[in-house]
């Protein structure tokens, strides 16, 4: 396994570092959403993989090219880089479902006491 993540890494090398403030402002391990493996290949690597995401940068091994296969849905997902990168893709791209305790239908409103058993005349 070490090995082959080493492989992955060499494969995906990139000089600066991924950061998505807009969506993850506090960075990707602080978020709750993500493994430490898994902030770090997206730190790591993630310029890269934006990149052949966005097709900015064309494939130059056979595991990027395996990569965009997984992102097109042709593949499933076979090792930790495409894991954590559609996972990625998920919490970013897809619409979150809210939840709340309240309803949408309105309380209907008590009904007004009658005046017939209180007169002008009743003080206190």
């Amino acid at each position: 396994m070490s090995n082959d993540i080493s492989l992955l890494r060499q494969a995906f090398v990139s000089q600066r570092q991924f950061y998505d403030d807009q969506n993850f402002p506090r960075g990707f391990g602080r978020s709750g959403n993500f493994t430490l493996l898994e902030a770090n290949i997206l730190e790591q690597h993630g310029v890269v993989l934006k990149g052949l995401y966005n097709k900015t940068l064309e494939p130059q091994n056979e595991i990027q090219a395996q990569f965009l296969a997984v992102i097109s849905g042709s593949q499933e997902p076979t090792n930790a880089i495409e894991r954590a990168w559609i996972k990625y893709l998920k919490l970013t791209t897809c619409k979150t479902k809210f939840h709340t305790l309240f309803g949408r239908s309105r309380i209907s409103s008590p009904t007004p006491q009658s005046q017939d058993y209180y007169s002008e005349s009743d003080s206190l």
